[in-house]
């Protein structure tokens, strides 16, 4: 399970200092974690936080004395909520580590080691949304049930519910084929006594294979016998099932002559699950071939591999061999991957240029040598497509399936993951996720984005798209938000998130800030001579706030390109405003000379947010986009954003919502008094700065 920017971690922080919560806090999204964080003042406030706010964790410091430990446990256990209480200590003291399991505390972290609180934290994190979900499957797994019943008490085709041979559960119809009044008449019958004597030999046969756990047939034909001694030609279809928490079969038995023409039957059967262009199957089939591998590892611990596969250049393709040639270029493709692919795995057509290949009972090292071979199939040779000879290549993206990732949405997203990164560092190459491992391919992917990235800042490689600002009162002024992309090799623009992490890590967010700035500053100037003053924003990492020389270089642009400083806003995390307030003070007075403004971004998600304009000076507030969620449905969330307003107007700020979804979101933001709103409902990000402000 991950998380990270698309789900905020609820904590509630029982501390005496601010301070050293805020830090907590600090720490915990340095590491990636976005937090949603509170902090009572006294034992009232954290009863009414505890009642009136989903949480997720309660971070408890050993001596608090506004909230007392023994007083956290004790409301938290009354509350009869699944929350986590982690101890904050100084140091590891055996008797009081005791103390603290004895009272119901989950775990202790160590205050002054950071590292080991975002471990901590990370994990419980984990475990209680694994208790969610397995409540949340639990709830739906006993309504599935009840919808279930429901169904085959109504069906009229026959069924019945076998273990051990013996019937558990029979519907209406199938009591009434066989003469029976109730359940109670047949409940406990082998199934057995129910097929003609001639045949019973051979069908216990099957029920001997089915008791070792071999697959049933989807179909099998014999003679059946009904209470008062009638046989008749009978079909039963098996399918593998549950019942009241027992592994069973599903048994739907017709009279012969109900059943159709068997070969024209199998015939339907087979045109509905393949791609009637490629003849490989289709994604529906696919999907249930996964879901079935998924189940038998989490039953037997098995592994497979799972593949997604694209041609790269596929818009280029296209253009040499023509639009009406997209059809032979896919039977092409399948037709290679057919050729490479071992006769029992699943090949299907996923999409329309993009395939997905699952290799059953298959190591990593076997799913590796499968993706390095369909790659080197296609790089090593021409295909041919109509009358054409096409030098492809292919963008891989695999899973490891494992006990570690036995859920189909899980598996698709991360084969998805490696694909995007394969296309984004120029394809021709396979990435393979293994959870049970240490990936074995991330230092070559994560030297290849290194030097890609280097790259795009050498050669100018970056996009940049713009999101204007609308203002809701007084005049209006042409402004937009500076936002990055980076071009990929077949022109596709790849997301900031894809990259972005892989830069900080390796030190290069500054190299790219400066790009960023450098490219605005010349962007501002070319709108100056077409005579329109566009302010532009633009947003900086921690990394520019150690950058001393930072100001020198905006300085020298700025009067290089001849372009008023006023039009440049910089923009920075609140967050990291607070961990790097001496270094953001000094960069704002620095850049201030030249006219050029500093505002805060991810604004209210901190512990005391406003307290933090005492000792920086922005220009503005960016309201953090969380507040934004169903806004003109969330009163919490209104409440909010017209605080923010009203103290951002007190104290002469302006103030900014991103992320607008909906008209009724900009009635509460107009209401509010919210100076600029930015999002989707009013205009997209794109690559041209020509929103008509007037």
């Amino acid at each position: 399970m991950q998380f990270g920017k698309d789900m905020a971690l609820r904590v509630l922080i029982v501390d005496d200092s601010v301070e050293a919560a805020e830090a907590i806090v600090s720490g915990l999204r340095n590491a990636g974690i976005a937090v949603r964080p509170s902090r009572p003042e006294n034992e009232d406030e954290f009863q009414s936080l505890l009642e009136s706010q989903p949480l997720d964790i309660v971070l408890a410091s050993q001596n608090a004395s506004s909230v007392p430990l023994a007083k956290v446990m004790e409301k938290v256990g009354a509350s009869g909520k699944d929350l986590p209480v982690l101890v904050l200590v100084n140091a590891l003291d055996e008797a009081a580590l005791l103390k603290m399991m004895s009272i119901g505390a989950r775990g202790v972290v160590l205050r002054e080691h950071m590292d080991h609180i975002q471990n901590v934290v990370r994990s419980e994190w984990v475990d209680l949304e694994a208790r969610r979900s397995y409540r949340r499957l639990e709830a739906q797994m006993r309504e599935l049930e009840r919808r279930c019943d429901a169904l085959i008490d109504s069906s009229r085709d026959p069924i019945a519910y076998i273990h051990e041979g013996m019937h558990i559960r029979a519907n209406s119809a199938y009591l009434e084929m066989f003469g029976f009044e109730s359940f109670e008449d047949i409940e406990g019958m082998s199934l057995l006594d129910l097929v003609a004597s001639k045949k019973v030999d051979e069908f216990k046969k099957l029920l001997k294979q089915l008791s070792k756990g071999e697959t049933p047939p989807p179909r099998y034909e014999t003679e059946a016998v009904t209470l008062d001694g009638n046989h008749f030609p009978a079909v039963m279809e098996f399918t593998p099932a549950t019942y009241e928490g027992e592994n069973c079969l599903q048994v739907i038995l017709r009279k012969q002559e109900e059943v159709f023409d068997p070969k024209a039957a199998e015939e339907l059967e087979r045109l509905r699950q393949v791609d009637q262009v490629t003849g490989l199957l289709n994604r529906q089939t696919f999907l249930r071939a996964l879901e079935d591998a998924v189940a038998e590892t989490a039953a037997k611990a098995t592994a497979h591999g799972m593949l997604l596969v694209e041609p790269d250049h596929y818009t280029r393709l296209l253009q040499e061999i023509g639009l009406d040639a997209a059809d032979d270029l896919a039977v092409a493709i399948a037709g290679r991957l057919r050729s490479v692919a071992g006769p029992d795995d699943v090949i299907a057509r996923f999409g329309e240029h993009q395939f997905a290949v699952m290799t059953r009972n298959s190591d990593h090292a076997q799913t590796s040598r499968l993706a390095e071979s369909l790659r080197s199939a296609f790089a090593d040779s021409v295909l041919e497509a109509r009358n054409h000879s096409l030098n492809v290549t292919l963008s891989i993206g695999g899973v490891q399936v494992g006990e570690k990732i036995a859920n189909v949405p899980a598996i698709l997203a991360k084969a998805s993951q490696g694909l995007q990164s394969t296309i984004g560092v120029g394809g021709n190459r396979a990435e393979l996720y293994d959870p049970s491992a240490t990936d074995r391919a991330e230092l070559e992917r994560v030297a290849a984005w290194v030097t890609r990235i280097r790259d795009a800042i050498a050669n100018d490689q970056f996009v940049m798209y713009f999101q204007p600002l609308v203002p809701l009162h007084g005049t209006p002024d042409e402004m937009y938000e500076t936002l990055l992309r980076l071009r990929g090799e077949d022109g596709s623009l790849v997301q900031p998130l894809t990259f972005l992490p892989i830069a900080e890590e390796h030190g290069l967010l500054g190299e790219i800030d400066r790009w960023v700035i450098g490219r605005a500053i010349r962007l501002i100037a070319d709108r100056q001579r077409l005579n329109r003053r566009t302010r532009l924003l633009v947003k900086i990492t921690q990394a520019s706030l150690q950058d001393e020389s930072l100001a020198q270089y905006i300085g020298e642009q700025l009067k290089m390109h001849a372009v008023d400083g006023r039009l440049l806003v910089l923009q920075i995390p609140e967050s990291k405003v607070f961990t790097n307030l001496r270094a953001a003070q000094q960069l704002q007075s620095a850049v201030a000379q030249f006219g050029v403004r500093v505002g805060l971004e991810q604004f209210g998600i901190g512990l005391n947010s406003f307290q933090l304009l005492s000792h920086f000076d922005a220009a503005f507030i960016k309201i953090d986009r969380s507040f934004m969620q169903e806004l003109a449905a969330n009163p919490e969330h209104q409440q909010r954003v017209r605080e923010f307003a009203s103290k951002a107007q007190e104290l002469g700020k302006q103030t900014i919502a991103e992320h607008v979804q909906d008209a009724g979101s900009m009635t509460t933001l107009f209401s509010a008094g919210i100076d600029y709103a930015q999002g989707h409902f009013l205009a997209p990000a794109g690559p041209e700065m020509d929103y008509e402000f007037g």
